[in-house]
Protein backbone atom coordinates (compact mmCIF):
# COMPACT_ATOMS: atom_id res chain seq x y z
CA UNK A 1 0.00 0.00 0.00
CA UNK A 2 1.17 3.34 -0.44
CA UNK A 3 -0.39 6.56 1.13
CA UNK A 4 -0.89 10.06 -0.58
CA UNK A 5 -1.09 13.16 0.62
CA UNK A 6 -1.35 16.34 -1.21
CA UNK A 7 -1.17 19.78 0.26
CA UNK A 8 -0.22 23.50 -1.03
CA UNK A 9 -3.77 24.44 -2.81
CA UNK A 10 -5.45 27.77 -2.16
CA UNK A 11 -7.06 30.76 -3.67
CA UNK A 12 -4.57 33.04 -6.05
CA UNK A 13 -5.77 35.32 -8.95
CA UNK A 14 -5.75 34.52 -12.20
CA UNK A 15 -1.76 34.67 -13.79
CA UNK A 16 -0.83 33.31 -9.82
CA UNK A 17 1.40 30.33 -9.34
CA UNK A 18 0.88 27.74 -6.56
CA UNK A 19 3.20 24.69 -5.87
CA UNK A 20 1.17 21.33 -4.98
CA UNK A 21 2.79 18.98 -3.28
CA UNK A 22 2.17 15.14 -2.83
CA UNK A 23 3.76 12.90 0.32
CA UNK A 24 3.75 9.50 0.02
CA UNK A 25 4.53 7.12 2.70
CA UNK A 26 4.15 2.87 2.35
CA UNK A 27 6.28 1.39 0.19
CA UNK A 28 9.20 2.10 -2.14
CA UNK A 29 8.33 5.34 -3.25
CA UNK A 30 11.14 5.26 -6.33
CA UNK A 31 9.58 2.92 -7.63
CA UNK A 32 6.32 4.36 -8.27
CA UNK A 33 5.31 6.61 -11.67
CA UNK A 34 3.39 9.63 -10.16
CA UNK A 35 0.65 11.62 -11.47
CA UNK A 36 -1.59 14.65 -10.87
CA UNK A 37 -5.07 14.53 -12.24
CA UNK A 38 -7.84 17.62 -11.44
CA UNK A 39 -11.50 17.16 -11.75
CA UNK A 40 -13.10 20.72 -12.18
CA UNK A 41 -17.03 20.83 -11.07
CA UNK A 42 -19.16 19.03 -12.94
CA UNK A 43 -16.27 17.64 -15.35
CA UNK A 44 -15.08 14.34 -15.55
CA UNK A 45 -11.56 13.65 -14.04
CA UNK A 46 -8.77 14.53 -16.29
CA UNK A 47 -5.02 13.66 -16.62
CA UNK A 48 -2.72 17.00 -15.74
CA UNK A 49 1.10 15.34 -15.73
CA UNK A 50 3.00 12.55 -14.39
CA UNK A 51 6.77 11.84 -13.84
CA UNK A 52 8.51 8.36 -13.95
CA UNK A 53 10.78 6.84 -11.34
CA UNK A 54 13.74 8.41 -13.39
CA UNK A 55 12.46 11.64 -13.88
CA UNK A 56 11.49 11.39 -17.55
CA UNK A 57 8.23 13.49 -17.86
CA UNK A 58 4.88 14.44 -19.52
CA UNK A 59 2.14 16.20 -19.09
CA UNK A 60 -1.34 16.73 -20.99
CA UNK A 61 -1.63 19.41 -24.13
CA UNK A 62 -3.57 21.92 -22.16
CA UNK A 63 -0.18 22.55 -19.70
CA UNK A 64 1.51 23.84 -22.53
CA UNK A 65 4.65 24.93 -20.17
CA UNK A 66 2.45 26.77 -17.42
CA UNK A 67 3.13 23.65 -15.19
CA UNK A 68 6.26 21.58 -14.20
CA UNK A 69 6.23 18.21 -12.53
CA UNK A 70 9.34 17.08 -11.08
CA UNK A 71 10.15 14.95 -7.87
CA UNK A 72 12.24 14.21 -4.94
CA UNK A 73 12.55 10.64 -4.25
CA UNK A 74 14.83 11.19 -0.90
CA UNK A 75 11.88 13.35 0.47
CA UNK A 76 8.94 10.82 -0.89
CA UNK A 77 7.54 13.88 -3.02
CA UNK A 78 6.07 15.12 -5.93
CA UNK A 79 5.50 18.70 -6.79
CA UNK A 80 3.62 20.29 -9.45
CA UNK A 81 4.61 23.92 -10.13
CA UNK A 82 1.84 26.12 -11.27
CA UNK A 83 2.51 29.15 -13.32
CA UNK A 84 -0.01 31.11 -15.13
CA UNK A 85 -2.81 30.24 -13.68
CA UNK A 86 -6.13 30.50 -15.38
CA UNK A 87 -9.93 30.18 -13.94
CA UNK A 88 -10.15 27.04 -16.03
CA UNK A 89 -7.88 25.52 -14.02
CA UNK A 90 -9.95 25.85 -10.65
CA UNK A 91 -10.74 22.00 -9.74
CA UNK A 92 -9.70 19.16 -7.12
CA UNK A 93 -6.09 18.41 -7.75
CA UNK A 94 -5.15 14.79 -6.39
CA UNK A 95 -2.03 12.98 -6.80
CA UNK A 96 -1.97 8.91 -8.18
CA UNK A 97 0.65 6.32 -8.47
CA UNK A 98 1.14 3.39 -10.28
CA UNK A 99 3.82 0.91 -10.92
CA UNK A 100 3.07 0.19 -14.58
CA UNK A 101 5.59 1.16 -17.39
CA UNK A 102 5.33 3.80 -20.01
CA UNK A 103 3.24 6.48 -20.18
CA UNK A 104 -0.12 6.21 -18.31
CA UNK A 105 -2.32 9.20 -19.11
CA UNK A 106 -5.55 7.30 -17.59
CA UNK A 107 -7.25 6.97 -14.51
CA UNK A 108 -7.85 3.37 -14.61
CA UNK A 109 -3.78 2.89 -14.84
CA UNK A 110 -3.16 4.42 -11.05
CA UNK A 111 -3.48 2.62 -8.35
CA UNK A 112 -3.37 4.70 -5.30
CA UNK A 113 -5.05 8.55 -5.16
CA UNK A 114 -4.79 10.48 -2.36
CA UNK A 115 -8.04 13.09 -1.19
CA UNK A 116 -7.44 16.00 -3.40
CA UNK A 117 -6.25 19.48 -2.53
CA UNK A 118 -8.32 22.52 -3.76
CA UNK A 119 -6.93 25.24 -6.14
CA UNK A 120 -9.41 28.00 -6.89
CA UNK A 121 -8.54 30.38 -9.80
CA UNK A 122 -9.72 34.19 -9.51
CA UNK A 123 -10.32 36.52 -12.56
Amino acid sequence: QVQLVESGGGLVQAGGSLRLSCAASGRTFSNYHMGWFRQAPGKEREFVAAIAWNGGSYDANFVKARFTISRDNAKNTVYLQMNSLKPEDTAVYYCAATVRLGYPRLEEEYDYWGQGTQVTVSS
